[in-house]
C-alpha cells in the first residue's frame, strides 16, 4: 500500500514539473515585449508588423491590417506554429499582410538576442524582428 502511494505521489510531482516547464520563446527571452518586423529577407519592410508572446505557448501579433493570434507548437529554439486566428479588415496593405502571415507560416528556428528575435528555416528564408522598448 505504501509503495502504490509513493509511486502515485511521484508520478504526480513529475506530471506537474513537465507541465510547469516552459520552454517557449518567452521563457527564453521574449517575455512580454513586442518585436516589430524590420526585414525579411534581407529586405527592409514597408508595413508595420508585430509579433508578441502573451502566454506560454501562445502568439499574437499585428500585421499590417489585422490581429492574430495562436498556438506555438516547437520549443525553443525551434519554431512551429498552429492554426492563427486572424480578424479579416481590409485595408491596402492585403498584399504585405499575407506575405507576412505566410512567411511566419514557414519558420522553423527562432534566436531570441539582447534587441532582436531572428525566426528563420532551413530554405534560408528570414524574419528579423526588434524589440520594441517598454516604458
Amino acid at each position: 500500500m505504501r509503495i502504490l502511494f509513493l509511486a502515485r505521489a511521484m508520478a504526480v510531482v513529475l506530471f506537474v514539473t513537465a507541465c510547469a516547464r516552459d520552454e517557449t520563446l518567452r521563457a527564453y527571452g521574449a517575455g512580454d515585449d513586442v518585436f516589430v518586423l524590420t526585414s525579411l529577407n534581407g529586405d527592409p519592410v514597408g508595413a508595420v508588423a508585430s509579433i508578441w508572446f502573451p502566454h506560454p505557448w501562445q502568439i499574437a501579433g499585428q500585421g499590417p491590417c489585422n490581429t492574430f493570434s495562436g498556438a506555438q507548437t516547437a520549443p525553443y529554439p525551434w519554431f512551429g506554429l498552429g492554426p492563427l486566428a486572424v480578424t479579416r479588415r481590409r485595408c491596402p496593405q492585403m498584399e504585405q499582410e499575407q506575405a507576412f502571415l505566410a512567411a511566419l507560416g514557414r519558420m522553423s528556428i527562432a534566436i531570441v538576442k539582447e534587441f532582436d528575435l531572428t525566426l528563420s528555416n532551413d530554405e534560408g528564408e528570414k524574419m528579423v524582428f526588434t524589440r520594441v522598448p517598454s516604458g
